[in-house]
């Protein structure tokens, strides 16, 4: 291990998870024979919201459901959003590598991430690295361009160019039950070893607790094929080697309580999330290995209550607190060493209301506090402290063709500094419109468009980190601009059981955009402010649902994403007008399924366009098309009280040799064999 702390901290992980897995065959051992069967009669315990309010959305989603996601060769949040159009992962390689995303080409701090209604915050370097996030707990995993438009949100939800919306499962029983637990057990390439559990107990008819566990192990061993090729078109290099310092071990716990009020509810969670990882740096100039270690321990508390006092007026409330540490080790002897950690708190509070002013007319309020503090034991570190203070209101107009969608938010920021003392207050105001048109009697088919400010301080590390912070960054903004149709309908009879598709064209301007990429070490970026940049795109997709058979289903999704990304900041420069690094023009991914009885058959292909590793778009930067083929292939069946699922999963079925960060090599064909049990 790397420090005291940490390996104190790493014993208090495993001793709450050994306690966790005895309290779990307690419970079964105490409460097992409570199952009743499962031809009993259903009672769902599900929260639901009276106000008419809540849910009234103006702009559809992209959704991928908890069953799909167990389909296919999905464990983290980062592998389901390969499947999202308009998102670009940025992926450094194997089980423990970092995973983070893009959307429309306007950088990772524009997405918010929200878990179970909670944006996820890391004001240290606005990455959250997806691949913590396992969906062993996850009901659902949804993204949305401009922002989430349903109006009663928090005023953060208003801020952000996008968002994904992480919602963990909510215990549910069927009459007479009150005990659920579900464990899953995964072995595969890379020696990998993956387990979980979840345990649910209902308390009360208002009242269930559920507790996950998770664990992770590998030694991130791969082999992979290290090819270069000169301009003249002659062999640089062209070496087969075993990925090294890519080795991962990690372990998960959350807990939660769910109540049910009169006409509202309540919930706390706690999460906590314990690693211990090599990075595995990049490959250049024929080494294979680096000295780079990390070592993570977050956690964070968040409750949350809503209640509607009438069917006109509904309140929400939610705190927060988080704790990260990180501990950073470079011992690569061709490097100076490093051994740093960071300390990093957050406190969040907000408060939400709506009220429908008429029956086709709403209106809501919401306010939004947010402390970060980051401290690190670096020679003359900036110790930073920022405040925030969003305050958001908003207006909804729903009626039979047309939905009508404003908002305005306000954005004042304090940053306070050991050295400097406090800067200046950072002010904006962000508006946004969003209107959806039904030309038809049906809401089969829609017409939709929105236009929306978005904005984003420069983070911790792109301001004060003591290599490369820059503080005379500016904040960064963006104006979107999208136009897109919607088409759906469902068929009780025939073959087609159901068919959809959309389609959005979308022009983005940025202004003093930041960009952030590796600088030779994983953990430390390169700060750049571009300027401008203007981007067009366009976004495709496409799904159905077939019947051929009693007993056979089929299930096709594709997703297809251009994208034009230039930066147009100065004409005098060499990269003026060219696309900005790691954008492909064109990009999606393809989906099939076919289910018999108690088998499943997935298929899915991700394809990733030429693109450019550096501003200059030329020879030397260029980056060669990706493309990979799973397959998926389960088997579910039932006895007595017990639901069994055996699956078997081959990734990279043709052994593609791919970068999607230029030098760090990806996974040729890997595998995964896995077994779920839940009663």
């Amino acid at each position: 291990m790397y420090g005291g702390a940490a390996t104190f901290t790493d014993m208090k992980i495993r001793i709450v998870t050994c306690l966790f897995g005895m309290f779990v065959l307690w419970s079964v051992c105490v409460h097992g024979q409570t199952t009743v069967p499962t031809d009993s009669a259903h009672h769902l315990d599900e929260v639901v919201v009276t106000s008419r309010l809540t849910f009234r959305e103006v702009i559809p989603s992209q959704k991928l459901s908890g069953e799909q996601l167990e389909r296919l060769s999905t464990h983290s949040v980062a592998d389901a959003l390969r499947y999202f159009s308009g998102l670009q992962l940025k992926d450094y390689g194997g089980v423990g590598g970092i995973k983070t995303v893009n959307i429309r080409s306007m950088g990772t701090n524009h997405l918010g991430i929200y878990y179970d209604g909670v944006e996820l915050g890391n004001a240290q370097n606005g990455q959250i690295d997806l691949g913590q996030f396992s969906l062993d707990n996850v009901d659902e995993v949804t993204m949305y361009n401009g922002q989430k438009s349903a109006i009663f949100q928090t005023a953060s939800d208003f801020g952000n160019a996008g968002s994904v919306y992480i919602r963990t499962r909510r215990p549910w029983f069927s009459y007479g039950e009150k005990n659920h637990l579900k464990a899953s057990v995964r072995y595969g390439s890379s020696d990998m070893v993956r387990l979980s559990t979840l345990y649910e107990h209902k308390l009360s008819d208002h009242l269930s607790a559920s507790v996950s566990a998770g664990f992770l192990n590998a030694s991130g061993h791969y082999k992979f094929r290290y090819r270069r090729v000169n301009v003249d078109g002659s062999t640089a290099w062209d070496t087969t080697a075993v990925r090294q310092n890519g080795d991962i071990h990690a372990e998960r716990l959350e807990g939660n309580l769910h109540g049910i009020l009169d006409n509202g509810y309540w919930s706390v969670k706690g999460y906590l999330y314990n690693s211990y990882r090599g990075i595995p740096g990049a490959i250049v100039n024929n080494v294979w290995k680096r000295g780079e270690r990390q070592g993570d321990f977050n956690n964070f508390y968040q409750a949350q209550w809503q209640k509607s006092f009438s069917p006109r007026f509904s309140s929400r409330a939610m705190v927060k607190y988080a704790y990260y540490h990180t501990h950073y080790v470079n011992r690569d002897s061709t490097q100076l060493p490093v051994d740093n950690t960071y300390d990093q708190q957050e406190f969040y509070l907000t408060t939400s209301h709506v009220y429908e002013i008429l029956p086709n007319w709403s209106a809501s309020l919401s306010y939004d506090l947010r402390w970060n503090k980051l401290d690190a034991d670096m020679y003359a570190f900036a110790y930073p402290t920022r405040w925030s203070n969003l305050l958001a209101a908003a207006t909804a107009v729903d009626y039979t063709r047309v939905k009508l969608q404003a908002s305005l938010l306000a954005s004042i920021i304090k940053d306070h500094t050991r050295a400097a003392g406090s800067r200046p207050t950072v002010t904006r105001w962000t508006p946004a419109f969003f209107a959806n048109i039904y030309p038809l009697h049906t809401r089969d088919l829609s017409f939709r468009a929105f236009v929306k400010r978005s904005f984003r301080m420069p983070t911790f590390n792109d301001l004060y980190y003591t290599d490369i912070g820059n503080a005379s960054l500016k904040p960064e903004s963006a104006t979107q601009y999208d136009v897109g149709l919607v088409y759906g309908h469902d068929w009780h009879h025939g073959i087609i059981r159901h068919f959809s598709i959309q389609a959005d064209g979308y022009y983005n301007t940025v202004h003093d955009k930041i960009v952030a990429y590796p600088k030779g070490q994983q953990f430390r970026w390169t700060m750049l402010n571009l300027g401008r940049v203007h981007i067009h795109g366009t976004d495709i997709e496409a799904e159905t649902t077939l019947q051929p058979w009693r007993e056979i289903g089929v299930t096709a999704r594709v997703q297809y994403t251009y994208q034009d990304a230039r930066d147009v900041t100065d004409p005098s420069t060499p990269y003026y007008n060219d696309q900005i690094p790691y954008i492909p023009w064109h990009s999606g991914s393809l989906i099939i399924g076919l289910t018999y009885r108690g088998l499943d058959l997935h298929y899915s292909f991700i394809y990733a366009g030429e693109r450019y590793n550096e501003q200059e778009n030329i020879i030397y930067n260029h980056m060669e098309p990706w493309y990979t083929n799973d397959i998926t292939a389960s088997y579910h069946w039932s006895h007595k009280k017990f639901t069994y699922r055996l699956t078997l999963e081959v990734n990279n079925l043709l052994s593609q040799d791919y970068d999607v960060i230029v030098n760090y090599p990806m996974p040729k064909r890997n595998y995964q064999l896995g077994l779920n049990v839940e009663f």
